[in-house]
């Protein structure tokens, strides 16, 4: 297997920011339209939302909020609001291209790609997973493993040439496609991380989980729980929302 991207976690700091709706009498779905709700749970034409951030480590814990501006799957910006020693510290992702903006020293610096598996803002996620767009159901054979409950148990298996680090990943989907649970195994088949989705919430007409909650495996008293207080789609934005000019607006 070709060692690329963390794949699947393109839910990253944006995971509950854009639903698309579902009927209430919809068909049953298929596996692949589930697992493309899960990976486009985090996605829209546009967004904007306000997100509250608390990370728990052995040596420290640390809450943030952010508001955060989001364009499809390639462009997204991220700006700290408080606490007041971080507020202003900005990120913007365009494609595959990363930069964060630093006011306490007025400095722009380009992620280069040797730091792209660094943590993000001091949380669980990695540079890494901001930019990613891998897709579970074209990296992945897949199959329904259950149906329990209202929620589809669906076993990925990384396909022998993607570019992926997981080994296997497990889903859990309700079957109106809001997504309960993504589990992350690596080669050797032993879990490395989950993520765990709550508190269903109606934002502007569309179902999304409020609340994230990723845990790491070798780390289970650590967490990074990102909840959505505000959230807006379809939001008309300029030219110069993504762009390099914008982290420092």
């Amino acid at each position: 297997m070709v060692k690329h991207r963390p794949m699947g976690f393109k839910f990253a700091l944006l995971t509950i920011l854009c639903a698309v709706a579902t009927p209430a009498f919809a068909a049953e779905p298929t596996i692949e339209e589930l697992l493309n709700a899960t990976d486009d749970v985090n996605r829209g034409e546009s967004s904007q939302s306000t997100i509250e951030m608390q990370v728990k480590t052995k040596r420290y814990e640390r809450s943030m909020t952010m508001k955060a501006w989001s364009r499809g799957e390639e462009d997204s910006l991220i700006r700290i609001l408080s606490p007041a020693k971080d507020a202003g510290t900005t990120t913007l992702k365009v494609g595959d291209d990363m930069w964060n903006y630093i006011p306490k020293i007025d400095r722009t610096m380009k992620i280069p790609p040797g730091m792209m598996s660094g943590s993000w803002m001091g949380s669980h996620f990695s540079n890494d997973d901001l930019v990613k767009s891998n897709r579970l159901a074209d990296e992945f054979d897949y199959k329904k493993e259950s149906f329990v409950d209202g929620v589809y148990t669906i076993v990925c298996t990384a396909k022998a040439d993607a570019a992926v680090v997981w080994g296997k990943v497990i889903v859990k989907v309700r079957a109106d496609k809001i997504p309960v649970e993504v589990a992350y195994y690596d080669e050797d088949g032993e879990l490395a991380r989950k993520m765990t989705f709550s508190d269903v919430k109606d934002f502007d007409g569309r179902k999304v989980p409020a609340t994230m909650l990723l845990v790491p495996a070798d780390r289970p008293d650590e967490f990074t729980r990102i909840t959505t207080t505000e959230l807006d789609f379809d939001v008309q934005f300029d030219a110069r929302t993504f762009s390099l000019q914008a982290l420092k607006e």
